[in-house]
């Protein structure tokens, strides 16, 4: 694939921290705290380990997605645009400090994504919610 990209090597958590966006607008992150990059963390009602089974299935339910890792605590996919293939990087992190799942979703190339990512955490936000 040609806008596939490589898959960035600051992926993880690092000290209860998911990678910071970059300058670009094309990220997403409830861990960010500027206006273009924040995004808030999801939220749950269940037990932790119940929220991230539910998290994994809505992630696997949606189109063109990858899990690529996970764990007790963090849940890695790639998701690729239909038409281009391009590739995001998305990044979910069960910080059981705050009782929150932190987010971040990342394009691997490019400036703008036209609000795609913040599209797509809330739309697994919704989709959490109704299961």
């Amino acid at each position: 694939m040609i806008f596939a990209g490589k898959q960035p090597n600051n992926l993880g958590v690092n000290n209860g921290k998911l990678a910071p966006c970059p300058n670009s607008p094309n990220c997403v992150s409830s861990q960010s705290f500027d206006a273009v990059h924040t995004i808030a963390p999801l939220t749950f009602t269940s037990t932790p380990e119940q929220a991230l089974t539910k998290l994994k299935n809505v992630v696997e339910s949606l189109p063109r997605t990858k899990i690529i890792t996970q764990s007790h605590d963090y849940l890695y996919a790639e998701f690729k645009s239909a038409l281009m293939g391009f590739v995001d990087d998305v990044e979910f992190y069960l910080d059981r400090n705050a009782n929150v799942i932190q987010v971040r979703s990342a394009s691997r190339l490019g400036q703008s994504d036209l609000g795609v990512n913040r599209q797509r955490i809330e739309t697994i936000r919704t989709k959490l919610k109704e299961v």
